[in-house]
């Protein structure tokens, strides 16, 4: 078994599974702020036909070399809310 790592160290791709170790998608973004030691959570991605689901940190269990574990059952993961992509932003200038 791998030993803890880092959410810095998480990658799009990698491996995520439920409480049970049963596979439930792949990381598709992390959500936070490096600079500030902020992790918000991360967008799992269950397959092309399925929206991404954004799984917020306090939910995430363990963090290991390739693969992080959530604390939701697989069921649980499917019911979390589609992740939204943030808008982007507007910079207005003085007229």
């Amino acid at each position: 078994m791998s030993d803890p790592v880092s959410w810095f160290l998480i990658e799009a791709g990698w491996t995520v599974v439920d409480s049970t170790g049963d596979d439930v998608g792949r990381v598709e973004e992390i959500v936070g702020d490096s600079g500030e030691d902020i992790f918000n959570g991360l967008t799992v991605s269950a397959g092309l036909l399925r929206a991404p689901r954004y799984v917020p940190a306090e939910r995430v269990a363990e963090i290991t070399e390739g693969r992080v574990r959530l604390d939701l059952t697989k069921s649980e993961v499917k019911d979390l809310d589609a992740h939204e992509p943030e808008p982007p932003s507007q910079q207005f200038r003085p007229g």
